[in-house]
């Protein structure tokens, strides 16, 4: 039975979905996995990626924040994280 960690849990304003974050860790070692969990309604989006991959989708997802008007962070970010 793997260990799994939660770490963090948002809403997304519009349309409702719920993304919850998860380190997954296997009873036999090995390298720890971040479980992406996409709740819409009744229906589940479940995987689990590498770190290389959660690196590469954070820059990407980080770099287009950027960009966009109110995307540099700040308290609203903070009550979205915990909604």
């Amino acid at each position: 039975m793997p260990r799994i960690q939660p770490l963090t849990r948002l809403r997304v304003p519009l349309g409702g979905q719920e993304i919850e974050l998860q380190q997954l860790d296997h009873e036999a070692g090995g390298m720890s996995l971040l479980r992406t969990r996409i709740r819409e309604k009744s229906r589940f989006t479940v995987f689990d990626i590498d770190p290389a991959t959660a690196r590469a989708w954070g820059e990407a997802l980080l770099a287009w924040a950027g960009t966009q008007p109110g995307g540099h962070g700040g308290d609203n970010d903070a009550a979205a994280r915990d909604g």
